[in-house]
This record gives C-alpha cells, sequence and structure tokens, in this order.
C-alpha cells in the first residue's frame, strides 16, 4: 500500500475531498493491518514561520472545584515531597507541565468540590492566596518561570451573578478578574498570561462580551486604586503586564462553534490569541471545504485561512488516566480475556492517542488536564482521573502514576512551551504531515483496531525531528521512518524509547521509557522499527542515551499512613487516645514557603497567611470555609457564605459542607463546639463515616441543630430522630460510632442512640451548615476504648499480590468514580475463589454488592466460616468483614459458593485498641458450650468448631488487639460451628 502520510495542512480526509473535486488524484486505500506504515518527515513541512498553531506547547493542569485542595497542607507538613512534586512536574530543561490553569472558584460545587470566591462581596478586597491554584502557580514558576498562567470562570460570586442576570454585569465581572489578577500579581508578582472571559463550558460563545472584555483590558489605565495594592513604583510596569493579557475562548464542551466564529469574524479574529474546547478530538466538518465550518480550527492553527494567519488551539480541558496503571495492568479486557497492559479505554495510552488524535484531526499542540494531581478527598465526583494523587498531606503520600512517563514520551524528546516575539526560543513545531491518528472515539478512544498512530515534533532548525508512535492492540505493527530536507548531521543514528508493561517474571516499572534500541537508516533511507503491542515508543534523531533527566525515575510512593496525631493535630502518635484535633489557632504550625516575584525566589510567611486563612485538611464541597476571629480575638472556623450569596448557578447544589479526615476511620467520637454569629439563624452540622458524595448528608450519620436548640438525627438524609433542647447560640456537639451502635451527643448528654441494622463502618468527618454565617470551634476526633479505630492498609481488588482462581472479569475501562481506583472483579461461577495477604486482625471485603454471594472463608489454611453470607451495600462499603484475628500477618482464601461478588478492595484492621475489652459475652458462650468430643463428630464439622473453639480460647485468655466487634463476631462464629457439628452417629444413620 501507499505512505501513511498526511496531504498538506489538512486532514488526511479533508485533503482527499479536496483533491477529488479537483480531480487530482483517487482517494487513498484503507490501511491494511498487516503492512509497515510509512512516514516521511519532510524538511520543508516544518513551518518556522507558524509561531503559534504549530509550536508544541506540552501539556498543562487544571486547578479548580477542590482538585488542589490539599496541595497547600503538603506544602506545611512535607515541604521537601511537596517541592518535589513541583520539581517533577514542571521543572528541568524539558518541563511535563508548562501552563496552570485556573477555575476561578465561587465557594459553590461545580465538579468536584468547591474552591474559595477570591471576593465574595463587592466590598472585599481580593484575595487569590485563597485559592490553592494561583500559589501552585506561583511555586511553579520557581522551576519554570517561563510557565504560562491563564483563568476563567465557571460560575460567579452572587454579587456579580446578581448583575449578570439583569443584564448589567459587564462591570461587575471584569472588576471581579482586574481585582484578582493584580492581587496575584502583587502577591505572588507574575501577571497572567491568559483569560477565558466566558464561561467554562458554554455551548453559545459569549461573543460580544469577549470583544467589549478584549478592549476593557487594553483600555483601562486605573491602577492607582488603593483597592489594587500596586505600589506607585510598580504601577507602569504592571500596566504594561496587564495589556498584554491574551484571550482564549470559549472553553466550549463537545459544541465547536467559537472557530467559525473567529474564521467570519475579523475584529473577533484578531482579539482571540488561542481557542480551546473539551473532551473531544475531532474538528468540525460541516459545509463545503472552504467554508468557515469545515475544519475551522485545523485552518485556524495552520494559517491557512482568509487573514494568513496562525492561532492558538488546545485541548483546554481533558482527563488524566482512569485509576492507577499498576492496577489497571490486571483486567482481563483484552482478547481472550488477556491484559491489555498499560492500554485500554481510558489508560495511559488511550492519553496518548488523545493526544496524538486531537492533533491529527483538530490540529491542538497543548492538553491541559482536568486535573493532572488529584489533590482531594476520593470519593467526591470524578475521583481517580490523574497523574499524581495526592490526598493524604498528614503522611505526605504521593501516588505518580506511570501515565507520567507515556507523556513524557511527548516532552522530553522536544523543546516545548511558546514562542518568543522574535521567533528565537526553538520551539519545536508540529509536522501535520508527518502525524496520523486511525484509532477509534472521540473522547474516550480505542487503539485496539490497530490502526497507526503517530505524530511528528521537529527543530525549527531542522536539525532533529522525534516522532511519537503509540500501539494501544495486542499485536505488533512495524514503521518506516525517512528524513527529508533535514539537516541531520553526520551521525543519523535514531533512539527508540519505550514504555509498556513489564514482561512475565519483571519488575512492575521494567519497561517504563527505557531506551529501547538504537537504529540507522537502511539503504533505502527509512529507519526501521517494529513496535510491540500495548506500547508507546518515541523515535528520536536526538541523543538522549546519556541525559540524567531522560533517565531519571519518578519518585516512590510513600507509606500511606492513617491520619492518627496528638492533641495538637499536627504530630503523629498512635499511642495516645487522639485521632485528630484541630482549635484552629495553628500555633503548632511553623512558617511556609511561598513562590514570588514570577519564580524569582521563595518567601516564608505564617501558615494562615499563605493559605488565605484555609483551615488545615480540609476539602470544601460547598460554602466559604475560612478560619476568622471570634468576639474574644481567637481563631475559629468560619462558613461565611449567607443568605446574600446562596443563589448562585452551582451544578452541584447542597448546602455549604467541609470534609476532614481519613477514610479508613472506623469506631471513634468526633466532637465540635457550634456557635451562630448570624443573628438571622442557621443550623450547625456534624457527620461522621462518609466515604463518599458531596453533602452533608453523605455522612452517614449526622445530627444537625438551630439556635432555637431544635436537632435532628440523620442516616444519610432520612431523618431518624428530632428532639430539643434548651435555645442557645453555642452547642458542643458530638458522635460515637462504634460498631453499629451510633450515639449522638448535645452539650455532653446523650440525645439518641441509633442500633444500625446495616451499618457503615467506616469514614471521615463532616461539618455543614445552612446559608448563614456559622461558626465551629474546637474539632477532635478521639479513639473509644475497646474498638479498633481504623484499618491500616487498603489493597486494591487489582492489586498483584492477590491471586485469583477460577472464571473472573476484572474491569477497569469505563470504571465508576464510586470504586476505589475505577476497577472491579466479579464472579458468579461456583469455586473460584480470591486469596489477599494482609497485616492486621480482620479484613474487610469492599465492594458494592446485592448481598447473594455465599462464602466458605479460610484463614492462613483454615477453615473458619463455612457458607457465610454476604451483605448486599453501596459501593465503598464492606460486604463482608472478619474480626479478631491474632494480631500479624495472615492469607485469607474466599471460596464463592453460590451468588455474585463485586470486589473493590480490601481493609485491613489495626491491632492497635486502648482500653479494656469485655470478652464475658465469649467466655459465656464457651461455658454453656462445654467440652465436644472429637470423637463424637465428623472430621469436616469437628475442623470448622476445633478453630472458632481455638480462637474463643485465646481471646478470653488475652488477646492482643481483639476489640469489642471481635468478642461479637467470636461469639457467632463459635455459635455457628457449634451448631454445625454433625454426629457420627447421625451420619451413620
Amino acid at each position: 500500500m501507499g505512505t501513511q502520510r498526511r496531504l498538506g495542512w489538512l486532514s488526511l480526509a479533508a485533503a482527499t475531498t479536496m483533491a477529488l473535486a479537483a480531480g487530482v488524484i483517487s482517494a487513498p486505500s484503507a490501511y491494511t493491518a498487516d503492512d509497515p506504515v510509512e512516514v516521511v518527515v519532510n524538511g520543508n513541512d516544518v513551518r518556522a514561520d507558524n509561531v503559534n498553531g504549530l509550536t508544541y506547547k506540552g501539556l498543562g493542569v487544571l486547578s479548580c472545584n477542590s482538585t488542589s485542595n490539599l496541595l497547600m497542607d503538603y506544602k506545611a507538613e512535607h515541604p521537601g515531597r511537596y517541592w518535589q512534586l513541583i520539581r517533577v512536574l514542571f521543572g528541568g530543561q524539558n518541563p511535563l507541565i508548562n501552563h496552570v490553569k485556573i477555575e476561578m472558584g465561587t465557594d459553590t460545587n461545580t465538579s468536584t468540590g468547591s474552591d474559595p470566591a477570591t471576593m465574595r462581596t463587592p466590598d472585599e478586597l481580593a484575595d487569590s492566596s485563597r485559592s490553592p491554584g494561583f500559589q501552585l502557580a506561583a511555586d511553579a514558576k520557581t522551576v519554570n518561570p517561563g510557565l504560562k498562567v491563564s483563568i476563567l470562570r465557571w460560575e460567579m460570586p452572587e454579587w456579580v451573578q446578581k448583575e449578570w442576570d439583569k443584564g448589567t454585569g459587564k462591570d461587575e465581572m471584569y472588576r471581579w478578574y482586574k481585582e484578582t489578577i493584580l492581587d496575584a500579581y502583587e502577591k505572588y508578582g507574575y501577571m497572567v498570561d491568559y483569560v477565558d472571559p466566558d464561561k467554562n463550558e458554554t455551548r453559545n460563545p459569549d461573543i460580544a462580551f469577549v470583544k467589549w472584555y478584549k478592549n476593557a483590558i487594553l483600555n483601562d489605565t486605573d491602577f492607582a486604586n488603593p483597592r489594587y495594592n500596586v505600589p506607585a513604583e510598580k504601577r507602569e510596569k504592571a500596566a504594561k503586564a496587564y495589556h498584554t493579557i491574551k484571550i482564549i475562548a470559549s472553553d466550549e464542551n463537545n459544541t465547536l462553534n467559537i472557530g467559525p466564529a473567529m474564521l467570519s469574524d475579523a475584529e473577533l479574529f484578531g482579539m482571540v490569541d488561542a481557542v480551546g474546547y473539551h473532551y473531544t478530538t475531532e474538528d468540525r466538518r460541516e459545509g463545503a471545504v472552504d467554508s468557515d465550518t469545515y475544519l475551522p480550527y485545523t485552518k485556524l492553527a495552520t494559517g491557512r485561512n482568509k487573514y494568513d494567519a496562525d492561532k492558538e488551539v488546545w485541548y483546554s480541558e481533558g482527563t488524566a488516566s482512569f485509576g492507577f496503571t499498576e492496577y489497571r495492568v490486571n483486567n482481563t479486557e483484552g482478547p481472550n480475556g488477556a491484559s491489555t497492559g498499560i492500554g485500554g479505554v481510558q489508560s495511559a495510552l488511550d492519553l496518548a492517542n488523545r493526544s496524538v488524535k486531537s492533533y491529527a484531526n483538530s490540529k491542538r499542540t497543548h492538553y491541559i488536564f482536568q486535573p493532572a494531581i488529584g489533590s482531594f478527598y476520593e470519593g467526591a465526583q470524578y475521583s481517580h482521573k490523574e497523574l499524581v494523587s495526592a490526598r493524604d498531606p498528614w503522611s505526605g503520600y504521593l501516588h505518580y502514576d506511570a501515565a507520567l512517563y507515556v507523556m513524557q514520551h511527548f516532552t522530553q524528546f522536544a523543546k516545548t512551551g511558546w514562542e518568543n516575539d522574535t521567533n528565537t526560543a526553538g520551539i519545536w513545531r508540529t509536522v501535520p504531515e508527518a502525524g496520523y491518528s486511525g484509532v477509534s472515539g472521540t473522547e474516550n478512544v480505542d487503539g485496539s483496531n490497530g490502526a497507526p498512530s503517530y505524530m511528528t515534533l521537529a527543530d525549527p532548525r531542522k536539525k532533529d525531528f522525534s516522532t511519537v508512535v503509540v500501539n494501544d492492540s495486542d499485536r505488533s505493527r512495524t514503521y518506516r521512518i525517512k528524513a527529508e530536507n533535514m539537516r541531520l548531521g553526520s551521525d543519523p543514528t535514531m533512539e527508540i524509547w519505550e514504555t509498556r508493561a513489564a514482561d512475565a517474571g519483571q519488575a512492575y516499572d521494567a519497561n517504563f521509557k527505557h531506551l529501547a534500541d538504537e537504529i540507522r537508516p537502511g539503504g533505502d533511507g527509512y529507519y526501521t522499527y517494529t513496535v510491540k503491542p500495548r506500547s508507546i515508543v518515541t523515535l528520536t534523531t536526538l541523543d538522549k542515551s546519556r541525559d540524567k533527566a531522560t533517565n531519571e525515575r519518578l519518585p516512590k510512593s510513600s507509606d500511606r499512613t492513617v491520619l492518627d496525631t496528638d492533641a495538637t493535630g499536627k504530630k503523629r502518635n498512635t499511642r495516645d487516645d487522639v485521632l485528630y484535633a484541630d482549635d484552629f489557632g495553628y500555633d503548632e504550625e511553623g512558617k511556609v514557603q511561598v513562590g514570588t516575584g514570577n519564580g524569582a525566589r521563595k518567601v516564608s510567611q505564617p501558615y494562615l497567611e499563605s493559605r488565605g486563612n484555609q483551615p488545615r485538611y480540609m476539602v470544601d464541597q460547598t460554602g466559604a470555609w475560612e478560619v476568622g476571629k471570634d468576639a474574644s480575638g481567637d481563631n475559629v472556623l468560619y462558613q461565611y457564605m449567607d443568605q446574600s450569596m446562596k443563589d448562585t448557578h452551582a451544578w452541584n447544589r447542597n448546602t455549604p459542607n467541609t470534609t476532614v479526615g481519613d477514610f479508613r476511620w472506623e469506631n471513634y467520637r468526633a466532637t465540635v463546639d457550634v456557635s451562630f454569629p448570624d443573628r438571622a439563624g442557621g443550623l450547625a452540622a456534624l457527620g461522621v463515616r462518609q466515604q463518599k458524595g458531596m453533602a452533608i448528608s453523605d455522612a452517614a450519620y449526622n445530627v444537625r441543630i438551630g439556635p432555637n436548640g431544635t436537632w435532628t438525627f440523620y442516616e444519610h438524609g432520612t431523618a431518624i430522630k428530632t428532639g430539643t433542647v434548651a435555645p442557645s447560640d453555642s452547642y458542643r456537639l458530638a458522635i460515637e460510632a462504634k460498631g453499629a451502635t451510633i450515639t449522638a451527643y448535645i452539650d455532653g448528654k446523650a440525645v439518641h442512640t441509633y442500633q444500625d441494622p446495616t451499618p457503615e463502618t467506616e469514614g471521615r468527618v463532616k461539618l455543614g451548615t445552612d446559608f448563614y454565617r456559622t461558626a465551629f470551634d474546637n474539632l477532635k476526633v478521639e479513639k473509644i476504648d475497646g474498638y479498633t479505630p481504623y484499618a491500616s492498609a487498603q489493597l486494591d481488588n487489582m492489586d498483584s499480590s492477590i491471586a485469583y482462581d477460577g472464571a473472573w472479569s476484572r474491569k477497569a475501562a469505563l470504571g465508576d468514580a464510586m470504586d476505589w481506583y475505577r476497577s472491579t472483579s466479579t464472579s458468579t461461577a461456583a469455586g473460584a475463589s480470591f486469596t489477599v495477604p494482609f497485616t492486621g486482625t480482620g479484613i474487610d471485603v469492599i465492594g458494592g454488592n446485592d448481598g447473594s454471594a455465599v462464602l466458605d472463608v479460610y484463614v492462613d489454611g483454615k477453615l473458619i466460616a463455612r457458607n457465610a453470607r454476604t451483605a448486599a451495600t453501596d459501593k465503598r462499603l464492606a460486604t463482608y468483614t472478619l474480626r479478631a484475628l491474632p494480631d500479624g500477618a495472615h492469607t485469607a482464601k474466599f471460596v464463592l459458593k453460590s451468588g455474585k461478588i463485586v470486589l473493590d478492595a480490601f481493609h485491613s484492621l489495626s491491632g492497635d485498641v486502648d482500653g479494656r475489652v469485655d470478652t464475658t459475652p465469649l467466655q459465656n458462650r464457651l461455658d454453656g458450650i462445654g467440652s465436644p468430643a472429637q470423637a463424637d463428630y465428623t472430621p469436616d464439622s469437628w475442623a470448622l468448631f476445633d478453630s472458632a473453639y481455638a480462637a474463643a480460647k485465646a481471646a478470653v485468655a488475652g488477646q492482643k488487639g481483639l476489640d469489642a466487634i471481635g468478642v461479637e463476631q467470636l461469639t457467632n462464629r463459635l455459635d455457628e460451628a457449634y451448631n454445625q457439628l454433625v454426629s457420627k452417629d447421625a451420619t451413620a444413620q
């Protein structure tokens, strides 16, 4: 067959259509799976004069909607690891990420949570330090001063919204943007590079406002207003920088209207510097080939348009890898139940194919991850779609996914970024003629068809080039690459850098971004290389073999220890009775380093100042949660969003609530002081055992009270009990959760005890309010004597240490965000089994189940439960729990007898139990059973009884790590085993 080269600046389909119309050529034949893919990199196609559309800008990160909330805690608690993260993502000669995009917060939830509004009222001075995105950009600039920063909005603060809804809010919108931009300029020393004046994910671009906003920027001469806090000596420089702010439009989600609008509107074309849209790789293909609706974004990027000028085209919001790659490789989603390795839909290779296809089909040269860093608690909407997971700032745990290696194939073998005004920065150009993608799909793309998928980046001086090839299929694919009209020098050697999953017997990361081969062109001038299945390779003429940065490995993940501190909330302490505490004074916290001077230096700031008074470890879902002074001058946590701020157009509308703590907490007592400074009223809420969701009702058990003394206890959003106490402007709320027994307290007095027949046993703490200013203080989470406080570790169902036998479906592609790492393992086959190694006193089997599964359970080779029933459970909850094992290393084997089992994760229970454990119920049952004789019973039934009997004896003798729930389970297991004893006489009859 012929080559797979691109024809000219249009896509293959468009070029073919034009050529056919002119009667020049016949349609090219479709590729044949076994044919080599031929690519010609022609120096004449390297357009050094195209400085916007074809320059490869690399990758960006979107910070928004709570996705970065915990990063500032990492910086305070583990600065070494935080600054290492900054270097890994943003540093070096070939930075992975060149751009921080900030979605302006409004204290409301428009995705996974809420970011603070920089101006909650028109009178309030802007405070960009509340928003972690502005500080992330400032810190990133310390390793890459050329990093770009952009902002946009999804919604707007209510004071802007009210005027906007009247059709008169342009000035208010402009003021919010301007004062925020200048505050960041004064605090951090950088001027925002791009603003999208339009609404995020609009379907109908507000072209009139885009034009109005651009003119407002250009004509603004007011930089002396004291509200801006710009010193007199900096105003001229600030004004100059402000006037250079560029416009990006219009962040549409799938609709593609701004491109044609720019081509048909010369004024708009001149005002907009970059266009971006979300969640599709495709250009628009409507009308005649010379119309504004046919490949408008390709025309904008290439400059082949009526204005003869090129524009930047961005994939301005896209997903990262879904779940953890080390778990995905254990799926059975490939042909005949094989693994898809690091590939498959929503995998690391899917990410690479999105980048290739969005360039090949719509000429986008910049991909922005939403998010690249997941620094919010799991269980919120869109969990597990990031390159780096940073969710436990107390432990310093960071997980760098293998997808980072995959994306480095694009950024480490080219000079990426933005060209300078003189076109001398040497940013590499994309080469349209040497790129193509035939994989299927427009968002979650699927390369299993084996179609060619590649793109080429070239030095504008034509001295080097790199071709990135993605093969997300189960068969090999040969590529033949030829360089023409290039100045490669005397040594034309090409290096082959590869990333793919491990071969049998190899370490998991053995084949991640490594030098796989070095090749030279054959007699016909072609470099020939066969790309292995489920892999990405970069074929480059650069000499990177001895480059330290290219060969550097990503940092290893640290241990994910449970949040268990002393009474300050700062220092880890597993020996006291406190799990966590926060008095919101933060006297225990030291100063924090913050990037400033446009990255020129770092300065040390007091803890609260460095983070805009945001509380420690809290991830807001809705509301304005911030530390302030009470009437006595003491620090308290306020929720500021009141009746005047509540009517925003939030996507996820809930009353204000925030989340804190560890998903592994089990049995604990949470206490907090609440007060009501807003005389108009309100309520305060405390919840426990929250695993997922974004409302106060997503805490499994929660109590709510108002200043009139009326309280209600809820299971999720269902009212269980209502009562009254004396009216007051303050109360102390507490909830004690121990096993299935939940008790609510007000001012130290128990007001309701609830026995949950299907208890939810793990989760974090939530605070909540109505839309009134409400204060919280002295939050404390304590252990309960006689009860295990938490699970000490989690294993995902796809972890390589877990052994599966029998028929299992192990899925990761298109997984549910409420499943851990979006993966599950499912079986309905009688006799199928799973074996889990763990350390502790018990294990929870987590997963959304219908309760039909019946299991035989073995521990360390001994049967301990026969025909054990499972519970019908929601996702992230325990369908089966096992307790009261000796504290130590164990192996549990579960055999499916009947029904269906869905496995998500496994939690191993800590042996840290404080206080006395009452074993009287177990001793009484032992006394009642007496001493049955082994000789009287069948060996099978006796083995189960003997195991339970020995365990019960050991427990009453004083077993380390035993808790009250374990005593209850042991008693039940002993009863069941005793009742299942089969007499030999009965058998004989």
